[in-house]
């Protein structure tokens, strides 16, 4: 349908609980499938910043483990949450391990990645840290490839608030 949004969907937080993005209703998105073992994890620390500093005026980042590149977020819930929280001191909302490409992509993911397709129209997420902005109103509004350091991001965010 033309008018789907990302309201449309739900998913299972990292506590076993089952959330409606609906819950995010009016705020502005940043999506991200995260991996505890990758390169790109000391991304978490731009992240909770950009969480810690944005949250206030209407903004929030949702992370979601994937453990189909390369093996690289292995362990289960609990142990993705310490460590999250231990090392980095997320405290921004994080969901149950997922897939996000093949044929067990979890059902947000595949509507992400048919509205903001990745390089040459390709909707195949690349790697761990693909990050997905959606506006207030639950549009997907731009695609960032895992290199997008978050501070680089932050400009696209607020011009959203």
């Amino acid at each position: 349908m033309a008018d789907e949004s990302i309201y449309d969907f739900s998913a299972r937080d990292i506590k076993g609980n089952d959330v409606s993005m609906a819950d995010y209703r009016g705020k502005v998105l940043l999506i991200v499938n995260t991996a505890s073992k990758c390169g790109f994890t000391p991304q978490f620390e731009g992240l909770q910043s950009l969480h810690k500093e944005l949250g206030g005026k209407g903004f929030e980042v949702l992370g979601f483990p994937c453990n189909q590149f390369m093996n690289q977020d292995p362990g289960n819930e609990s142990s993705i949450s310490e460590f999250c929280s231990l090392n980095y001191g997320v405290d921004f909302p994080m969901f149950a391990k997922i897939e996000v490409n093949g044929e067990g992509t979890h059902p947000l993911y595949r509507f992400l990645k048919k509205q903001a397709k990745g390089l040459m129209g390709t909707e195949k997420v690349k790697w761990n840290f693909t990050k997905f902005l959606v506006d207030g109103e639950g549009r997907v509004v731009r695609r960032y490839a895992p290199t997008a350091k978050p501070a680089d991001i932050r400009a696209d965010i607020e011009k959203l608030l």
